[in-house]
């Protein structure tokens, strides 16, 4: 079968497509990944659970967008989120050709109280190893996001998103472990720390722990902006 001619196609056949925006947003906490859902109080798949997303107002720019409807379905309001891939499958939702942006952030658990709001019936926090069957495509997004904060990982120091302010080499390795869902070796590890001019050593040491106060260390963002200007890259 011949191929139809795209100038053929009436021009307004081009406008029946919707574009929305999903939120992926991870937390992390003591060495557990997880991501936020919503329970869908509307259809299509009503009472399944799904990411936070909905479609993008036709004066809406996507940024902007990917705020609103996280805050409207949730009210979650200050959240770094980057833009990561486009989905666009034409049977990727049931009532129509919808077009989907993700975003994706990363955020400490124990730092923010999302609360259902608007259509959504409830929200909570999912293991991204064992997640619920999910509304439309949504695993796939939740896949594509995960591999797209593993390559943050490995480029930026996005654990300063999650970390304390104060931390100690192991809870930078434990964060390393979990979100790149590999073990690292000790002492290789803390080579490689050893090369990152904006992980500092503070003259300071944990307290009121029953074990061997760690010492402790801090995110230096000048001298990531410096280390980045030189295009060395984070690889473990």
């Amino acid at each position: 079968m011949q191929q139809e001619d795209i100038y053929s196609i009436p021009i307004d056949s081009f406008f029946k497509s919707a574009f929305s925006v999903d939120c992926v947003i991870f937390g992390y906490h003591e060495r557990q990944l997880k991501v936020l859902l919503i329970e869908r109080g509307t259809e299509p798949f009503g009472g399944y659970w799904a990411l936070p997303g909905d479609l993008v107002y036709p004066t809406e720019d996507l940024d902007s967008a990917a705020s609103r409807v996280l805050n409207d379905l949730t009210t979650l309001s200050n959240i770094t989120t980057r833009q990561i891939h486009t989905f666009g499958k034409v049977d990727r939702h049931p009532l129509g050709r919808v077009i989907t942006v993700a975003y994706v952030a990363l955020v400490e658990i124990q730092d923010i109280r999302p609360q259902a709001s608007s259509w959504a019936s409830d929200t909570k926090w999912h293991s991204a190893k064992r997640l619920p069957k999910l509304a439309f495509d949504h695993k796939e997004i939740i896949r594509s996001a995960y591999h797209a904060v593993k390559d943050l990982a490995r480029h930026e120091p996005i654990w300063n998103e999650v970390l304390p302010k104060k931390f100690t080499l192991t809870q930078l390795q434990e964060f390393y472990e979990t979100v790149l869902n590999k073990s690292l070796d000790k002492g290789n590890f803390r080579k490689k720390v050893q090369t990152m001019p904006f992980v500092k050593a503070l003259n300071e040491s944990q307290k009121n722990v029953k074990h061997r106060p760690s010492a402790l260390y801090s995110f230096d963002a000048k001298a990531f902006r410096e280390y980045r200007e030189s295009d060395t890259l984070i690889e473990f």
